[in-house]
């Protein structure tokens, strides 16, 4: 299996490419702005590909061959980026995309959390809307995943719920979702076409525990 990390400077993707290296079937493309933030882990990769998330002869070149997509964007312009990487994908014949966006992109959180969530980050949730919608548009077997907040705890505990359902908890470590990405890299089928609120439900309540 040949996979494509686009992101890989993020805390998240780090960990994802942790575990993927002891996966002797998986081989990874990594892609991305700075090679100089390639990851240590990154060494047993089958090939890296530097270059920017809107270039589309540059994605196309990352796409070819590959069995899945994991998109972990970070930057200006998370929705053309996201537009970018779609059509880069179709051009390819590529289908399966794990896509990282946020919380709160459907006002999910309740009560006190809500409002405190998006006094935090409402503006800045727009774009990952728009990119969500992207990545649900017909023509791609997606896992689209929208972590609670994210803390450095070194545990793997957490609950997925389905877009429409109660969102819980109101934070989640990276190692959790980077383990819930991994999953889904090894088993094609698991997930797919579920757009998840990931969150540690032992923590909920009007805002993270570090806040």
């Amino acid at each position: 299996m040949e996979d494509p990390i686009l992101g890989i400077g993020g805390q998240v993707a780090r960990h994802v490419i942790d575990l993927m290296a002891g996966q002797d079937a998986t081989w990874l493309t990594l892609f991305l702005r700075n090679v100089r933030k390639l990851h240590r882990a990154a060494c047993g990769a089958v090939r890296v590909v530097t270059g920017d998330g809107l270039d589309k002869a540059v994605l196309g070149e990352a796409m070819q061959g590959q069995d899945l997509v994991y998109a972990n964007l970070a930057g200006d312009g998370i929705d053309r980026q996201t537009k970018a990487v779609v059509a880069a994908m179709k051009s390819a014949d590529v289908q399966r995309l794990i896509f990282i966006a946020s919380l709160g992109i459907y006002v999910e959180p309740v009560g006190e959390f809500q409002q405190w969530s998006k006094a935090m980050i409402g503006e800045e949730l727009k774009p990952f809307r728009r990119a969500a919608d992207v990545v649900e548009a017909p023509g791609l077997d997606y896992t689209l995943l929208r972590p609670a907040w994210l803390t450095d705890e070194d545990e793997v505990g957490y609950e997925a719920t389905a877009k429409g359902e109660t969102f819980n908890g109101t934070e989640v470590s990276r190692r959790s979702v980077a383990y819930l990405v991994a999953k889904a890299i090894v088993r094609l089928t698991l997930h797919v076409r579920a757009n998840l609120e990931v969150g540690n439900p032992g923590s909920n309540g009007d805002k993270p525990s570090f806040y």
